[in-house]
């Protein structure tokens, strides 16, 4: 199933994408996809609402905006430097357990809403990474071969970072990843039957039409099922919390000379067949 939300920033509603390619509004049955539905078995019951067919779920317009995938999630975790190609481009080493960060919740958005660069902002970057939606509490876990029953999904995410903020505003990386906007999620939560292979994932990510990453999810250092086993063991993973896993090479700052974000610059990304995003930036 394609899981989605529509409609103008928080008043979101809850819907699917069709096999046809529409939108269907599933607000009728279901508040939102937030923690009370992942966490109260809703991906069985809405599985069973759509098996019986879509005519009773009504056509979303056109026009509706496209929301963040998730509703504002409990935690949004981010791992640094999770892909040889991108470690090996900011010359660091390795890293031999996950880095683990912290992004503001109110920094999610939908996928095609303008990125604003902050009022001081010069080193404003990009980066295309894989989105893991948690769909029931991970605590202790014992393996990684059971993380996949705690993953609700999938989707294409954009951990937009600031990165003066990140490397010379006091060493902190939340500062640099927690502004307002710097978190895009969707098109859609995709469930793990439709997502593909997540140890072959393509992910490219563009700005005004020209390639500036391109990799795949088996650059990854440390995959997705050791990621969810790892957190638990630090935190209590709930449903809806959201883990970005990091991203390839071909970031902003490691570039020569560095490249960075500017209004009226246009970036979109992908994720595999997760969907695509598309976001204008835009000054504060």
């Amino acid at each position: 199933m394609r899981l989605l939300r529509f409609g103008d920033p928080g008043h979101e509603q809850p819907g699917i994408l069709a096999p046809d390619g529409t939108r269907r509004d599933c607000s009728a049955h279901f508040g939102d996809w937030n923690a009370a539905f992942f966490g109260g078995d809703g991906l069985t019951r809405l599985a069973a609402l759509v098996a019986e067919g879509l005519d009773a779920l009504p056509r979303v317009p056109e026009s509706a905006r496209w929301g963040a995938c998730v509703a504002r999630p409990g935690k949004v975790l981010g791992i640094g430097l999770n892909y040889f190609d991108h470690a090996a481009e900011t010359g660091r080493d390795t890293p031999t357990e996950p880095i683990v960060f912290m992004k503001a919740t109110s920094a999610v958005g939908g996928p095609n809403d303008p990125i604003v660069i902050p009022r001081d902002s010069v080193k404003t970057d990009w980066e295309v990474e894989l989105g893991v939606v948690i769909g029931r509490a991970a605590h202790y876990l014992d393996s990684p071969e059971d993380s996949a029953a705690h993953v609700a999904g999938y989707c294409a995410a954009h951990d937009v970072s600031e990165r003066s903020y990140q490397f010379e505003r006091g060493g902190q990386w939340d500062k640099g990843k927690s502004c307002d906007t710097f978190c895009p999620l969707g098109p859609q939560l995709v469930t793990p039957e439709e997502a593909g292979d997540l140890g072959n994932l393509h992910l490219t990510l563009d700005v005004n039409g020209v390639r500036k990453q391109d990799g795949s999810t088996d650059n990854m250092i440390f995959d997705v099922p050791f990621l969810v086993h790892y957190l638990s063991h630090f935190m209590t993973l709930e449903p809806g919390d959201i883990i970005l896993t990091g991203t390839p090479a071909g970031v902003g700052a490691a570039r020569t000379p560095p490249e960075f974000l500017r209004a009226g610059d246009v970036v979109e990304l992908r994720v595999g067949d997760l969907g695509t995003l598309r976001q204008v930036c835009v000054d504060a």
